[in-house]
């Protein structure tokens, strides 16, 4: 699917987040989902196509490590809002001066495994990009078209072992990068939202 600027802001103000799609089929997550956070999801509005942005995670971090993800994370106590947190955390781990950040809404919270109740932040950045990645947390930086994230014959189900058990989810793959858990989770509740 095909969007530009104009289009994707008009499919997010009429459109209401349908219920919750969560990528690993987990139970009990509304309880253990008490520590806020928030990501953005930032679309880089080039001028033959929408993108969106991740980021890959450095193998030597305690949570996550080498996965493909949004900026992002937990909420500080001075953030305001889920915007003020994505905003800080991006800036953070990618240099994206918040200024640059045309943001347009949310969608609606996804609930992790771990502990995490994600709010994420829908932003539009134009080109140039001006990105400073930060070396302690981000190993790559990448864009996918947005048109291939929302086309649903990308999103496939798999399954692994987790903590004994077998746990379903959600991965996109693209030019042998692999996303997946929650930030194809996100991805899927994104394209449910904007996809019709």
């Amino acid at each position: 699917m095909e969007l530009d600027v104009a289009a994707l802001k008009a499919r997010l103000a009429r459109a209401t987040s349908p219920a919750t799609v969560y990528g690993d089929d987990d139970s009990g997550r509304a309880a253990a989902a008490v520590t806020a956070a928030a990501v953005l999801v930032p679309i880089i509005a080039h001028p033959d196509g929408l993108t969106v942005l991740f980021t890959r995670r450095t193998v030597h971090l305690k949570a996550h490590s080498g996965q493909v993800s949004f900026p992002g994370g937990r909420a500080e106590p001075d953030d305001p809002t889920p915007e003020d947190t994505a905003l800080r955390e991006a800036e953070e781990e990618i240099g994206l001066a918040r200024a640059r950040v045309e943001l347009l809404g949310r969608c609606s919270e996804y609930l992790t495994r771990t502990g995490f109740r994600v709010t994420p932040v829908i932003g539009v950045i134009r080109p140039p990009l001006e990105l400073v990645p930060d070396a302690r947390e981000v190993d790559e930086v990448f864009e996918v078209p947005l048109a291939f994230l929302l086309d649903p014959a990308n999103h496939r189900r798999a399954t692994r072992e987790i903590n004994g058990r077998t746990v379903g989810y959600y991965e996109i793959e693209h030019q042998g990068r692999v996303i997946w858990g929650a930030t194809d989770g996100m991805l899927v509740n994104l394209y449910r939202r904007i996809g019709s």
